[in-house]
């Protein structure tokens, strides 16, 4: 995931202010904005203009250059906008949307993994911040792709995450005879602008499942940075995620959750034993017994 840094800069008297970026979020020839009604699909530009200081707003490749009315001076607010600029855009925010006429060429090919019923479709671009997994077609209200994957008889789960989306099928179907139509309609989906998350996940459970780190102990701060910087990267590659749950401290056990490729695996109880339980016990001698998965 890209993380954008801005310099925010602004003559004292001048109307306008200059928000420069580290690397390209803006087309090449610069686009004017007079209004909100102007900066429909540009859900940034949107968001300034609900500052009620904001007059106008222009767009470049790299700059965001915004001019305000004269209600106030720039050194009093600037540093705000700064950081609402830089917090909208790391966290995933849409700059501007696909327009249906200007297709993106897009490549989607399929990968298998140590799941049998599951299928990992790797795509040439960016889909999600983050990733999110969906068991049912209630749970997809906030995608509209995992909405349109779920009308397929044959999908049972799916799974997304940075540039791929992971399948678990029923036995109804082989992948065989439906990977290339999955793999098709992901790569149409995407390719005619198509939203493919529309806000953060917010699956029932996503709350319990991502526990903020401050809310941790020094022993299962050192488990979740195990598993972020050993463990991820390798079950990501075979299209799935762990997420730790819980530690219990007289049992010496981690609890996790498996997602995507790695849920239902039949090698995942080999994985979780001799791979990160192992790992876990090497690390931190005296503290892990086991390594449990919930979902498992």
């Amino acid at each position: 995931m890209k993380i954008y840094r801005l310099t925010a800069s602004a003559e004292k008297g001048n109307p306008w202010a200059q928000f420069k970026l580290d690397q390209p979020i803006g087309p090449k020839e610069t686009r004017q904005f007079k209004n909100i009604d102007e900066a429909k699909g540009a859900p940034l530009i949107q968001q300034l203009f609900y500052l009620p200081f904001v007059k106008s707003v222009s767009l470049s490749e790299k700059i965001i250059s915004v001019e305000r009315f004269d209600i106030l001076e720039w050194e009093e607010v600037i540093e705000e906008v700064k950081e609402q600029l830089e917090t909208y855009l790391n966290e995933g925010g849409v700059v501007l949307e696909a327009q249906r006429n200007d297709k993106i060429p897009v490549s989607v090919y399929a990968e298998s993994t140590p799941n049998p019923a599951v299928m990992k479709f790797v795509a040439n671009k960016p889909l999600v911040p983050q990733s999110v997994e969906f068991k049912n077609i209630d749970e997809t209200k906030n995608s509209p792709l995992a909405k349109q994957l779920f009308h397929l008889p044959f999908v049972k789960e799916v799974f997304l995450d940075t540039n791929y989306v992971s399948i678990t099928k029923y036995e109804v179907a082989e992948w065989e005879t439906v990977v290339m139509e999955v793999r098709e309609f992901i790569r149409s989906f995407i390719e005619e602008g198509n939203i493919v998350l529309t806000e953060s996940p917010t699956p029932l459970d996503i709350e319990k499942k991502e526990q903020p780190e401050a809310n941790l102990n020094p022993i299962e701060q050192q488990i979740v940075s195990i598993l972020d910087e050993y463990i991820k990267p390798a079950v990501a590659s075979d299209g799935g995620n762990i997420v730790f749950d819980s530690y219990d401290e007289t049992e010496k056990s981690v609890h996790v959750v498996l997602q995507g490729a790695c849920s239902g695996c039949p090698s995942s109880t080999f994985t979780l034993k001799n791979g990160i339980e192992n790992m876990l016990k090497e690390m931190m001698p005296g503290k892990i017994t086991s390594v449990v998965a919930v979902n498992g």
